[in-house]
């Protein structure tokens, strides 16, 4: 079955070499149903024939391999246009892509409505209609192709009749690419709006920058109950409370004074990540048992005087530490939420903020509350001692992490990958000699015997370390720890290393828009730009994991690459005002096609999880 799934890849290649030699098998027609009258919902009949042998993808819900294909309707005298509906394809396993396939057989028939404007005169409009699609058979596969048609429509005087009003809509808030329509969003109304904010919430905290503040809250949070400093439900509510007040007004704060790309700047600033590093670094010797942290003794009258107990100056000063860190992985949402209110919007935005940031927050304040309700347990002193050495190792490896930012922007050369992994393998190697017992620590209690679960993590943490120090004679890191990992850059174009392999064998990356500009006008080849930061965690996943794949490579190969980076390095302000300006969004990461006169052919909101999207995304930049 590989040996299939290879020749289908073989023949793809060969096709999209030699495309021009070949006539597609499809024939494509397109007609309005009838005639309809201003404000009236018209369907547009596309037909795809073909041979019997040969059959076309389906719009939705297509496995890995295969292009779906997209129907889309546009012109001057379209008010809205509807969900795209197609005939019942055929659901089976296909051997070729090795995956469960949607098809139409032999031929298709879609049926897209639009609705027509309510303002329009009686005459003739004409409407343009795309589609894309992947046509196979048994033996091959095409590339993907876009063809355009052009139709007329005639519109009929009269009243627009009630039976011919009603449409599934598309869904405005996301455009096929994903993006998001801030304004679409905020028309649907405020519980869309906020509904929204709370779906973006929750995907954010499974980006990569969000892990390393759990080992940070579960240790402070233990010390907080060991020493009894408030109420555990007060702490954990102040904690929460604090994220979202800091995310919120700092981030606007940010924004009107730095612009939309201000909540970035500041977590991108050296200064800032040599800050955390330190602080965690700080935190991670107080668990090892060096000293015990406490605020200063004014603070901490202070903080007795205003509420009754301690910790609440401190628990505010996690919450503030929390924001930063977690401001390196602005999505989409808040990046758009950002320049709205940089640009002089407040209502929408600050909820947006306060409600996204709500939800960011949530699972934060269970991981506040239950370790301070651990550390109140009778006898868990010599166990959870143990925890907290752990805890501390693992905030020694995320304070590496904001070194190797610091170190990007700055150019010391290092904190390097090859340097922090070494650390990092070290450290995982000795929580997991710690854990058997070999390593002693003031504060641990004698250990006479390793239970199971014990064995049991140290065995995980000793195969971890094996397993980085593997990457440092040419074992390539994958997936998320990757992430946390310095990019390596090489070359006259900044080239990046990624998962271990280097990219500047097979590509280059230009680093000037303009210079990649030229070049794709002598090529043909369309402008894929990769806005991206050397603190982006985010950017580092997708380095690793989806510009990697075979499939993206092939894709790569037909383009003109360049990467632009917002946070430090040349013209790095010039990039986020480029950003921001042209495409109202100041997320990272964010991906753009460029046609080779510089017109936008299609944009990519940041990291995804699921392949088949990002690939999709480069299919329409590739068809355009």
């Amino acid at each position: 079955m590989k040996i299939i799934k290879i020749i289908s890849v073989l023949s793809l290649l060969a096709l999209t070499v030699l495309g021009a030699q070949f006539e597609t098998p499809v024939t494509l027609s397109a007609k309005a149903e009838s005639a309809g009258r201003a404000g009236e919902v018209v369907n547009i009949i596309i037909k795809a024939e073909m041979e019997e042998e040969w059959k076309i993808y389906a719009l939705r819900d297509q496995g890995e391999g295969p292009i779906a294909s997209r129907v889309t309707v546009t012109g001057d005298a379209i008010k809205e246009a509807g969900m795209v509906l197609e005939e019942v394809p055929v659901e089976k396993y296909d051997d070729g892509f090795l995956t469960t396939t949607r098809t139409h057989q032999g031929g298709a028939t879609f049926t897209a409505p639009v609705r027509l404007k309510e303002n329009l005169l009686p005459g003739t409009y004409n409407l343009k209609v795309s589609v894309l699609y992947q046509v196979c058979n048994a033996s091959l596969c095409y590339p993907p192709k876009e063809e355009f048609l052009t139709i007329p429509i005639t519109v009929e005087a009269g009243e627009a009749r009630e039976d011919r009003m009603d449409m599934v809509l598309v869904a405005d808030v996301f455009d096929t690419s994903g993006n998001i329509n801030l304004d679409a969003a905020i028309e649907e109304g405020f519980f869309s709006f906020v509904l929204l904010a709370v779906t973006m919430g929750f995907l954010a905290l499974l980006t990569p920058c969000v892990f390393p503040m759990i080992p940070i809250t579960v240790s402070f949070f233990t010390h907080q109950g060991e020493l009894g400093e408030g109420k555990p439900v007060n702490n954990a509510i102040i904690y929460t409370l604090g994220i979202i007040a800091t995310f919120s007004i700092l981030g606007f704060i940010l924004a009107l004074t730095l612009g939309a790309s201000g909540a970035n700047q500041l977590a991108a600033s050296p200064w800032v990540n040599l800050f955390i590093a330190a602080l965690f670094i700080y935190f991670a010797f107080s668990l090892f048992g060096m000293y015990e942290i406490q605020l200063p003794e004014k603070l901490r009258q202070f903080s007795l005087r205003q509420e009754g107990r301690g910790g609440v100056i401190g628990t505010l000063f996690m919450a503030v530490t929390f924001t930063l860190t977690s401001f390196t992985c602005t999505v989409q949402f808040v990046g758009l939420l950002l320049v709205a209110a940089a640009q002089g919007h407040w209502f929408w935005p600050m909820i947006g903020m306060v409600v996204f940031s709500a939800t960011f927050a949530l699972p934060f304040f269970f991981l506040a509350l239950f370790p301070q309700y651990l550390a109140k347990m009778p006898k868990s002193g010599g166990w959870l001692n143990s925890v907290k050495v752990v805890m501390g190792f693992l905030e020694m490896a995320a304070a590496f992490k904001f070194l190797s930012n610091t170190d990007l922007v700055w150019g010391w050369g290092f904190f390097s990958y090859n340097t922090v992994l070494a650390v990092w393998a070290v450290l995982m190697l000795m929580t997991g000699i710690y854990l058997l017992g070999k390593i002693q620590l003031p504060h641990d209690s004698p250990l006479t015997s390793i239970s199971v679960p014990r064995l049991m993590l140290s065995t995980v943490f000793l195969t971890f370390g094996l397993y980085l120090t593997s990457g440092l004679f040419g074992q390539r890191i994958h997936g998320l720890i990757y992430s946390y990992l310095p990019p390596i850059m090489e070359g006259e174009y900044g080239t990046v290393r990624t998962g271990g392999a280097s990219m500047a064998e097979e590509f280059t990356w230009y680093r000037d828009l303009d210079k990649g500009l030229a070049e794709a006008k002598a090529t043909g080849k369309p402008v894929f730009i990769d806005f991206t930061g050397y603190t982006c965690t985010n950017c580092r996943w997708m380095e690793a994991n989806a510009f990697t794949k075979a499939e993206v490579k092939n894709r790569f190969r037909e383009m003109i690459l360049v990467q632009l980076y917002t946070d430090g390095g040349p013209n790095h302000r010039e990039n986020q005002e480029y950003e921001i300006e042209r495409f109202g969004t100041a997320a990272l990461p964010y991906y753009v096609i460029l046609s080779p006169y510089n017109e936008v052919i299609t944009t990519f909101p940041g990291m995804t999880r699921n392949l088949d999207d990002f690939l999709d995304f480069l299919d329409v930049g590739l068809a355009g």
